[in-house]
């Protein structure tokens, strides 16, 4: 990280230097060290330069010129959410920095970046990945703008994207460019994305297929007759240089024949989306570019993909292959010194805190929900280490971590029970296109014994210094459910009285956008969970995360939920809104008020409503804490006009009080106003908003209530993006669920 460092191993210059927005924190949690070490063990003289002054060029020339290339990323998160809450607001705190402290990173931290990396050293060439790259490899919209925005790499100006886990690409690309190849001349590696001319192709045995309009209904060509006389059929199919009048017999093609010469056109197959231009200005081909960028997601069959900007395309290869067992294992069993850089001393870095005692054990995520972005980055593909080393990392964390007192934070990933499940045939894996393999329901060809997962969990637990394993990454739940053994195992030894779950809404309607499944899953789950606690002899928890304001629900949609709440006495604490992340689908439904998970057309179709204004964002959030005071004056009012004012009362089965405490239901602001009572805008004076009622206000009493610090969700592997924001429940005078970084 600096030129002392370089003297004392004896470089006189960097192979590649890696930019991140991040701390440097050395630990298998974190992208940049995941990258760092892998190119090292290569070796690679690799160099990296934190969080820099991005005013000018200055600081990017810390290290010297790099001999092969920049790497930039952003860091674990993309910056606009890092940065920004839902409410497009400044956040106060960044937990990728020492002490805390905002702003050490630009907007777009990206493009920023890698603009000051070109203008460092002329010639260099410029690579960026990780999640904001992979977020935004082709036009997308930006929440944060309120518009689609161009393909980050014009932008940037950068030669070459990788995007998704990138560590095959990087060490193929570090090698090339280290053997005198031009980074111009490299355009065959999977999951890399660069500009080029338009119509260009990699040869000429490659086809395209024009997919930027809506698809309409048109003649469509006979079929050849399989019966007919073989004359009939020859003529469409016989060789150029056939003779003329000659019948020559048919000889049936085998399936596999026919599979392979599909996968053959496939794999030289390139699909041409609406241009950014066009997207731009149509939300349906908006709609249309996403259905089409997301069917061509699994690495097994996906084809390239090349979107138009300006006088110039963006072209993207197939998504990288997922890695073996054995190279993800490698990979998290370099010597990583699995603590922040030395540089910063005692300072604090909250996602440090939050990870340091926690092992990843899995990457990727088949369940398809479509306001994350674990899929868009990660794949559908699960990749699983192996018991072994999963194993012996604990035993380097208890034996190499500063403060370790034989706790586990985590084992897990993106979900914390998909270790080694897969599809039961890698032929049909290959050749699938759903967007899920869990919903509507759980596909048969998928594996869901969890019998792995509760060998590791027991032989983890049986090491000598482990006390206790927590599970602190979120529970896939309709997995769950097919292993009553492994609820049994969790719950009887890994949960610390509370376990995070996701429903994310009660109304099929809301769930059938999010591609999630029915609270009838969660019934199940929880009967269960209880069940097994009581066996234990345990007083344990759930801690159901629910979704405000998510595309296409309704006020009605957010006062079942809140009913439901009540009825289930949970009492949720602070709660933010969907965020729209770059690519999602629920980000496209968002945006379009399409539903791209059905096929689109011009007239009809159908519609998805999208929660935009303030006030609605305010009153969707207020039903999920129908229990604070400050709510009720707008729930009340939402009540009345949804024609609902049976809810308002003190009856065990109505919402809000019609009585209000003093000095609430106003904004601070207002309070701090002090004027009278009654006068719009004004604070209260101590008196009630109904006289009439003159009992004290009754305490919340309430199963979950608590705490929790209101930073963006995050997964808990260190692999991905974050999720979207969600509500949570926690227990009195409890501590909250500790947040992970996301790489």
């Amino acid at each position: 990280m600096s030129r002392a460092e370089m003297e004392q191993l004896g470089w006189d210059s960097c192979d590649i230097i890696l930019i991140t927005g991040d701390a440097y924190i050395d630990h298998p949690s974190f992208g940049m060290a995941l990258i760092g070490r892998t190119l090292e063990a290569q070796g690679f003289r690799v160099g990296i330069i934190s969080q820099p002054d991005w005013h000018s060029a200055g600081d990017f020339r810390r290290l010297g010129k790099p001999n092969l290339f920049y790497g930039v990323t952003a860091g674990n998160m993309d910056s606009m959410i890092n940065r920004y809450t839902a409410d497009r607001k400044p956040r106060s705190d960044d937990a990728y920095t020492p002490h805390a402290e905002p702003d050490k990173r630009p907007d777009r931290a990206l493009t920023v970046y890698a603009q000051r990396c070109r203008e460092a050293f002329a010639g260099v060439p410029v690579v960026i990945g990780s999640i904001e790259a992979s977020l935004r490899r082709i036009a997308h919209y930006d929440y944060w703008s309120d518009k689609v925005r161009r393909s980050v790499l014009p932008d940037s100006k950068a030669d070459l994207l990788i995007f998704g886990n990138a560590e095959r690409a990087l060490v193929e690309l570090a090698h090339r460019l280290a053997q005198g190849e031009k980074i111009g001349e490299i355009r065959d590696l999977r999951g890399t994305a660069f500009m080029v001319a338009p119509g260009w192709l990699p040869h000429a045995g490659w086809a395209a297929i024009d997919s930027s309009e809506i698809d309409t209904p048109g003649p469509v060509a006979p079929a050849l007759n399989p019966y007919a006389e073989t004359s009939q059929n020859t003529a469409a199919c016989a060789p150029e240089n056939a003779s003329a009048g000659v019948d020559k017999p048919i000889r049936i093609v085998s399936r596999s024949e026919r599979m392979q010469a599909w996968r053959s056109q496939r794999a030289q197959t390139v699909i041409r989306l609406p241009s950014y231009e066009q997207v731009k200005e149509d939300p349906v081909l908006y709609a249309h570019a996403s259905r089409t960028f997301h069917l061509e997601s699994n690495p097994g069959n996906a084809r390239a993909l090349v979107q138009a900007h300006g006088e110039r395309d963006v072209w993207l290869n197939p998504p990288p292959l997922p890695l073996t067992t054995a190279e993800l294992d490698g990979i998290y069993e370099l010597p990583y010194a699995r603590r922040p850089h030395p540089v910063y001393g005692e300072a604090k870095i909250p996602a440090w805190e939050m990870i340091r005692f926690s092992v990843n054990i899995m990457r990727g995520c088949f369940g398809g929900c479509t306001f994350c972005s674990i899929t868009e980055h990660e794949g559908r593909i699960v990749q699983s280490r192996s018991e072994d080393s999963v194993l012996r990392e604990i035993e380097e964390m208890r034996d190499k971590t500063p403060g370790f007192t034989g706790v586990v934070s985590d084992l897990g990933g993106p979900t914390a029970n998909m270790y080694h499940l897969k599809c039961k045939d890698e032929k049909i894996e290959a050749a699938c296109r759903r967007l899920s393999c869990v919903y509507p329901d759980i596909c048969e060809n998928m594996g869901t014994d969890h019998g792995p997962l509760i060998s590791l969990y027991r032989k983890a637990r049986a090491l000598k210094g482990v006390k206790k394993i927590q599970i602190g990454s979120g529970l896939r739940y309709d997995l769950a459910v097919r292993s009553p053994e492994y609820i049994k195992e969790l719950v009887t030894h890994h949960v610390g009285g509370y376990l995070k779950i996701a429903p994310e809404h009660t109304e099929e309607g809301v769930l059938s956008k999010m591609m999630k499944p029915g609270m009838g899953t969660y019934d199940r789950f929880k009967q269960l969970f209880d069940r097994f606690s009581r066996e234990a002899g345990k007083e344990q928890y759930l801690i159901p995360y629910f979704i405000a304001a998510h595309p296409g629900t309704t006020d009605t949609d957010m006062l079942n939920l809140a009913l439901w709440l009540k009825k289930n006495n949970f009492r949720l604490d602070q709660v933010q809104a969907f965020v729209p992340t770059p690519m999602a689908l629920a980000t496209a439904m968002y945006h379009t008020e399409k539903n791209p998970l059905r096929k689109l057309q011009r007239q009809g179709g159908e519609i998805v409503g999208a929660v935009r204004g303030a006030k609605q964002r305010r009153l969707h959030k207020a039903f999920l804490r129908y229990h604070d005071p400050e709510n009720w004056p707008l729930l009340r009012e939402a009540l009345k006009e949804m024609g609902r004012a049976d809810l308002i009362g003190n009856g065990k089965k109505q919402l809000v009080p019609a009585w209000q405490p003093a000095g609430t239901g106003l904004s601070c602001a207002q309070r701090k106003a002090g004027a009278a009572v009654g006068a719009p805008g004004k604070a209260l004076s101590g008196k009630k908003l109904y006289p009439e009622r003159q009992a004290a206000p009754r305490p919340l009493m309430g199963k979950n209530m608590g705490k929790n610090m209101g930073k963006p969700a995050v997964n808990s592997s260190g692999n991905t993006a974050p999720k979207t924001a969600r509500a949570t429940a926690v227990k009195p005078g409890s501590k909250p669920a500790a947040r992970k970084p996301s790489r």
